[in-house]
């Protein structure tokens, strides 16, 4: 099959441009411009609602060989704004593939460049920070492009989980059916056979609502505005927050919502990623932004002697010294840059972590953690006074 390339352009806020190709004839994209340094993950990265409002810079040198299949997407939907990358595939090949790279983007519309040094690009964000940026085959001209571009709205300040969570409450039983049947994990579908989760959707990704219900959890996932009183009458064994997009301290309808259920009741709680920036501020702490963020699937995070390789993808992180003294116990810190990680609470059955347990795609090391969840729902189980 014979592709159509066409001019594009790729400009900084801070107006340094790059000048590439793109699949699309007349294409334009505005969003926060960062980069991923995994080698592999990029189904699961564009479909991630975490990445909404974000232009993605794939670090690994040539993108697509594997294709697209049915079962490695997040979601139902692409959530990047835009992706950028080195090298395109155009003949991918795998014995999952269902669908080329190529096609995906085409009948996906996904706006996209190649054939720009992702490497020079990575380094300059990294010394500058991540900004906001555009894409464009439509327009060419910098400065047209550029007074379009200071019009974009920045990440810091900006909700986007009311753009990716559910707008009603669904059983995942029911989805899991329908999507991921054919999904097969090596665990006893006994083990949590009985209990009842809810998941506060920030943005869930697929692949944490497969992990828990392959242990035989009952899921009920729950927008990310419920209310304390809508939660409590779905009378949960234990509360997932997962993960999400933007700005976590301006979500003050879920913080304020899991304050309450910290405050009133002792039912577990587990955050991934934003749940866990979410958890940290109804406990009192305070979130910062990063100046290029964690993304990618080499993050080492632990304390001391033992270290877990985790897959990260977060812009936000929890300030350290936010979090003395609220009976919070630091578990895990970033080991490049000594952020927090993971805690968990002195007298609450309460813990969460800043990477992803399921790690899709990623490393296995902290799959431990949907057991561990399990666990501590049957051991509290008894004490919840809701």
């Amino acid at each position: 099959m014979t592709y159509h390339l066409y001019p594009a352009i790729m400009l900084l806020q801070d107006g340094k441009s790059y000048k590439g190709w793109t699949l699309l004839k007349s294409m334009i994209t505005f969003g926060e411009v960062v980069f991923n340094t995994g080698m592999t993950g990029y189904q699961e990265i564009m479909t991630d609602p975490s990445y909404a409002g974000q232009i993605m810079t794939f670090t690994y040198p040539e993108i697509g060989n594997t294709g697209i299949n049915n079962e490695d997407n997040e979601s139902k939907k692409i959530h990047v704004k835009g992706i950028i990358a080195k090298n395109f595939c155009f003949h991918s090949n795998n014995w999952r593939l269902e669908q080329s790279f190529i096609n995906y983007i085409i009948i996906n519309n996904i706006p996209n460049i190649f054939g720009i040094d992702t490497r020079e690009l990575t380094k300059h964000l990294r010394n500058t920070g991540v900004m906001n940026g555009c894409i464009s085959s439509k327009y060419l001209n910098s400065n047209e492009l550029y007074s379009k571009l200071h019009k974009t709205p920045i990440m810091q300040g900006s909700d986007l989980v009311k753009k990716v969570t559910t707008l009603k409450k669904y059983t995942f039983s029911d989805y899991f059916n329908q999507y991921y049947c054919h999904l097969k994990y090596k665990t006893d579908s006994t083990f949590g056979y009985g209990l009842k989760i809810i998941l506060i959707d920030f943005g869930v990704k697929y692949q944490i609502l497969s992990r828990l219900f392959s242990y035989g959890c009952s899921i009920d996932v729950l927008p990310a505005d419920t209310t304390y009183e809508e939660i409590r009458l779905h009378n949960p064994d234990g509360i997932i927050l997962s993960n999400g997009p933007g700005d976590p301290s301006v979500i003050q309808y879920g913080i304020k919502t899991i304050k309450k259920i910290i405050e009133f009741t002792n039912i577990p709680i587990f955050g991934i990623c934003m749940g866990h920036q979410i958890l940290s501020l109804a406990l009192g702490a305070e979130t910062f932004k990063l100046r290029f963020g964690h993304r990618g699937l080499n993050h080492p995070s632990g304390m001391k002697q033992k270290i877990e390789v985790t897959s990260q993808n977060h812009g936000f992180a929890v300030q350290k010294q936010s979090l003395y003294p609220n009976n919070i116990y630091i578990t895990h810190l970033n080991l490049n840059d000594l952020t927090v990680a993971a805690i968990f609470h002195n007298k609450k059955p309460i813990f969460s972590v800043q990477y992803h347990p399921e790690a899709s795609p990623g490393p296995h090391d902290s799959d431990y953690l949907f057991k561990y969840f399990i666990n501590l729902i049957k051991k509290f189980k008894k004490y919840n006074n809701y």
